[in-house]
C-alpha cells in the first residue's frame, strides 16, 4: 500500500463515521500549490466553498508564485469558508481532513474556521 492509498483509506473511514452522525462536514483537500475547503451536506450538496484558486484569495495573497501552498493562505481560506457557511446558516460542522495529517496547513485552516465562528 502506497502513501496515497493509505491517505484515501483513512479518509474513507472518517467519512463513514461522519455519515453515521448525519452532520454537515467541512472537507479539506490539499495539494502542493493550493488548499480547498467545502462544507458538504449529508446529501452531498456543496453548501459553501473556498480555495486558494479563487481570484479574490489570490489577490489578497499578493499574487506571489506558490503563495497558495502555505499556512497564511490556509488561514485565509479557513476564515473565508467559515464566513460563507455562517452566511448560509450553518454553524456546526464535522471536520473531514480527508486522511491528511492534522498539522501545518490543515490545522491552520481548521483553527481559522473555528475562530471565524464555526463549531466542530
Amino acid at each position: 500500500m502506497n502513501k496515497k492509498q493509505s491517505r484515501l483509506r483513512r479518509g474513507r473511514q472518517t467519512r463513514a463515521k461522519i455519515a453515521v452522525l448525519g452532520a454537515n462536514r467541512l472537507s479539506v483537500h490539499r495539494t502542493n500549490m493550493h488548499i480547498y475547503a467545502n462544507v458538504i451536506a449529508p446529501d452531498s450538496r456543496i453548501l459553501a466553498s473556498a480555495s486558494t484558486a479563487e481570484n479574490e484569495v489570490r489577490q489578497q495573497l499578493g499574487g506571489k508564485s506558490g503563495a497558495g501552498g502555505n499556512v497564511e493562505a490556509a488561514t485565509l481560506v479557513g476564515k473565508r469558508v467559515a464566513e460563507k457557511a455562517l452566511k448560509a446558516g450553518i454553524t456546526e460542522v464535522a471536520f473531514d481532513r480527508s486522511g491528511f495529517r492534522y498539522h501545518g496547513r490543515v490545522k491552520a485552516l481548521a483553527e481559522a474556521a473555528r475562530e471565524a465562528g464555526l463549531k466542530f
